[in-house]
């Protein structure tokens, strides 16, 4: 019975496998026109800073060299208490602000901050500030002068200058969250969902009888025989019948459509 229900659904599926396609189809057209004209491309541009030696912003003249040389096992916790300090720092209104009057960027302090990314690099004292924005060279721009501003802004606050660029951000000329293959494969699978929803919605609702074994499902008997369908076409002295047990009368004149054209050519 199970091996019976699968043969169904498989048919189910293939006397309907052009709707399936033309679907197909119309979702990966949609999925080109959304990819193409809909999304706005945004691009992303790093920089990365580092917490190093721990300088007062006035050092002694008695300073030893071999101490300047080396970061202390102290100064190394004292960095890595800061990361998540100097990650909020970065994001903070007055911070956003200075940078935006630096650049002089019509943008707006939330859009800006909001466009801010700042990420601490698993068990380092490395900050990566990332700027996501529709120019990649006003990115690049952005993340550059919140590094500096930060920097500045971390020697005045706490009177000491440990703060390090390792990369300067650079214009990346590919967006990040394009991807025109991707969004048509996924706007293709989900023509492919769509699809067989409509099929089997479509089959749960039909509830006409089609051949005999709809029939002896419906009655719960079984069919002892099986009257064919019998169209006779006269076509002038000729006599043309066309027999089919399992087909209905519009498929069998549909089928002698090509044999009216063959007597007349």
């Amino acid at each position: 019975m199970e091996e019976l229900d699968l043969k169904e659904l498989f048919q189910m599926f293939w006397t309907r496998k052009i709707q399936i396609i033309i679907i197909v189809i119309i979702a990966m057209i949609i999925g080109v026109i959304y990819t193409l004209n809909c999304v706005t491309p945004l691009y992303k541009s790093s920089t990365t800073l580092i917490l190093g030696r721990i300088n007062a912003s006035e050092s002694s003249t008695t300073t030893k060299v071999e101490d300047e040389k080396q970061i202390t096992q102290s100064e190394l916790s004292i960095n890595s208490n800061l990361v998540s300090t100097y990650s909020e720092l970065i994001k903070s209104k007055s911070l956003i602000k200075q940078v935006k009057e630096n650049l002089k960027t019509n943008i707006s302090e939330t859009a800006l901050r909001n466009s801010v990314t700042v990420s601490r690099i698993a068990d380092t004292e490395l900050i990566e500030i990332t700027v996501a924005n529709i120019n990649p060279y006003l990115a690049s721009q952005i993340a550059n002068e919140i590094a500096s501003v930060f920097s500045d802004r971390v020697e005045e606050i706490y009177n000491i200058s440990n703060v390090y660029i390792i990369d300067e951000a650079v214009p990346s000329l590919t967006p990040y969250n394009v991807n025109h293959t991707k969004d048509v494969i996924l706007f293709g699978v989900i023509g492919v969902i769509l699809s067989a929803a409509y099929i089997v919605i479509y089959n749960l609702l039909d509830t006409t009888v089609k051949n005999g074994n709809d029939m002896e499902k419906i009655t719960n008997t079984k069919n002892l025989i099986a009257i064919p369908f019998l169209v006779t076409i006269t076509i002038g002295s000729s006599l043309i019948r066309l027999t089919e047990t399992n087909s209905s009368p519009s498929l069998i004149l549909i089928a002698a459509i090509p044999v009216f054209f063959l007597v007349f050519t």
